[in-house]
C-alpha cells in the first residue's frame, strides 16, 4: 500500500475497485493523470462487499469478451488491478467515509480519518446484491456452488443447464431473471413471499405463461441445502409457517440491488429515489457536480454488467481528463 501525502491535491481519486474503478484508473494512469484508488476494506454485514466489487462473488465468466474458457470473477479482478498497477496507478486499501463537494480543491475523508485534497474524482463504488442474510446461501454462493445474484452472468453456465432452478423475488428483476432463465432451465421456480407479485403487469404475464415456470406463492427461503453444491432450499409457508424441501440445482436471489451511496450523504451529488448516482448529461459520466464523475453500477440500475461497468469507467477517465485540461490541470 503507498501511503499518501496529505498535502497534496490528486488529480483524479477515484472511489471503487470493480469494473469501473480498475478501467477508470487504467485509462487515467496511461493519461498521466497519476491515480490514486481507494479500493475499501472488506465487509460482510449486512451483505458482503469485498474490494473488487460484485464480480469478487462470481465464480465463472463467460460473457467478457477476450476470456474464451472463461474466467473466475477474483481472477479476472486480479488482473484488471495488475494492469492499472502496472501504469503507476496507487492504491489505498481503505474506504471514503465522506466527501465535500461545496469548494475545489474537494475534500475526502476516509475511514482513518486522513483527508484526501483532490481535483477530480471519479465514483465507482457500484452496487451491491440484496442476500435473504442464510449462511449457507452465502457459503455456496462463495464457492461456486450455484447460488448468484445474477442470472444474465451465470445462468448460461453448464451446471444450470436442463436443471430445476429457483428464483427468490417479485419485482421487474425477478421476472426478467426467471424469463432468462427459462432460455435454458427445465424448470424455473419462482419464490415470492406474497400472493401477487408488484412486478409490472406485462413482465408478470410473460412469466406467468411460460410452461416452464410454476410460482410458489406466500413462501419464504429459509435454508438452503447442500455440501458443495445446492440440492435443494427450505420454503417456509408465510401464511401457517410450515415447512418444505424443494429440489433444485441453482437458486438466484432477485430481491433488488442497493448502489454504495451512503458515504455521499451531505455531499450535494443528486441520487434517485432508490439511491443510484445521477447523470444528467446523456452518454456523458458527469455528476451535477462539475469535477466529479460516475462510472459502472453505482449508477446503472439497468444492466449491471461487468463489460458496461468497464466502459463507463473508461468514459469517466477521460471525461476526468479533458476535464482537468480545460482547468488548467496537468
Amino acid at each position: 500500500m503507498n501511503q499518501h501525502a496529505s498535502d497534496a491535491v490528486e488529480k483524479v481519486v477515484i472511489i471503487g475497485s470493480g469494473p469501473a474503478g480498475w478501467t477508470a484508473a487504467i485509462y487515467a494512469a496511461r493519461a498521466n493523470l497519476n491515480p490514486i484508488c481507494y479500493v475499501g476494506v472488506p465487509k460482510t454485514d449486512p451483505s458482503p462487499i469485498l474490494p473488487g466489487g460484485q464480480l469478487m462473488l462470481t465464480t465463472e465468466v463467460e460473457n467478457y469478451p477476450g476470456f474464451p474458457d472463461g474466467v473466475t470473477g477474483p481472477e479476472m479482478m486480479d488482473k484488471f488491478q495488475k494492469q492499472a498497477e502496472r501504469f503507476g496507478t496507487r492504491i489505498v486499501g481503505e474506504d471514503i467515509d465522506s466527501c465535500d463537494f461545496s469548494r475545489r480543491p474537494f475534500t475526502l475523508t476516509t475511514s482513518s480519518g486522513a483527508t484526501v485534497k483532490a481535483h477530480s474524482v471519479i465514483l465507482a463504488t457500484g452496487a451491491v446484491a440484496n442476500w435473504l442474510g442464510l449462511e449457507n446461501e452465502m457459503r455456496l454462493a462463495r464457492s461456486g456452488g450455484g447460488v448468484s445474484a445474477c442470472a444474465v452472468c451465470d445462468g448460461a453456465l453448464p451446471a444450470f443447464r436442463d436443471q430445476v432452478l429457483a428464483v427468490v423475488g417479485g419485482g421487474d428483476t425477478a421476472m426478467e431473471e426467471t424469463s432468462y432463465l427459462t432460455k435454458f432451465a427445465r424448470k424455473v421456480h419462482v419464490i415470492h413471499r406474497r400472493g401477487e407479485f408488484r412486478a409490472s403487469k406485462t413482465m408478470q404475464q410473460r412469466v406467468l405463461e411460460s410452461p416452464k415456470v410454476e410460482v410458489q406463492w406466500h413462501s419464504q427461503v429459509v435454508d438452503v441445502l447442500g455440501d458443495e453444491v445446492i440440492s435443494g432450499i427450505v420454503l417456509r409457508d408465510t401464511r401457517t409457517g410450515a415447512k418444505r424441501e424443494l429440489d433444485v440445482k441453482g437458486l438466484f436471489i432477485a430481491i433488488g440491488h442497493t448502489p454504495a451511496t451512503k458515504f455521499l450523504k451531505g455531499s450535494g451529488i443528486a441520487l434517485d429515489d432508490k439511491g443510484y448516482v445521477l447523470m444528467p448529461v446523456a452518454h456523458r459520466s458527469n455528476t451535477n457536480i462539475e469535477g466529479v464523475f460516475v462510472a459502472g453500477d453505482v449508477a446503472d440500475a439497468v444492466y449491471r454488467q461487468a463489460i458496461t461497468a468497464a466502459g463507463m469507467g473508461c468514459r469517466a477517465a477521460i471525461d476526468a481528463e479533458r476535464w482537468l485540461a480545460d482547468q488548467g490541470v496537468h
